[in-house]
């Protein structure tokens, strides 16, 4: 993938994850502290936490990608040097390792 793809998908998908954190960070600022819904609270408080430290890690792996990119080393295995398969960059763009390197 020419780095000029990598660069505008990369980009594209941080807008997407920064619009979805602002999201759920909107809908849910904080836990409740309602004694009533206690349970059903922290169950969502629980999941809404979770989804934001996915999305958070997701979004730490898609910015380090477009630093590769700006520096030139995008496309190289972090763990070998050795490059990253096209069809693996086109799965995920923000692929550090080689498939081998990944096992």
């Amino acid at each position: 993938m020419d780095t000029a793809t990598a660069r505008s998908r990369l980009e594209s998908m941080l807008g997407d994850l920064d619009r979805s954190i602002a999201i759920l960070r909107g809908e849910h600022p904080g836990r409740e502290n309602c004694p009533a819904d206690a349970a059903t609270g922290l169950t969502d408080s629980d999941r809404v936490e979770a989804a934001l430290e996915s999305l958070e890690s997701h979004r730490a792996a898609v910015v380090a990608a477009l630093e590769r990119v700006a520096s030139g080393t995008y496309g190289r295995c972090v763990g070998c040097g050795r490059p990253i398969p096209e069809g693996r960059l086109e799965a995920r763009p923000d692929a550090t390792r080689c498939i081998a390197c990944a096992s």
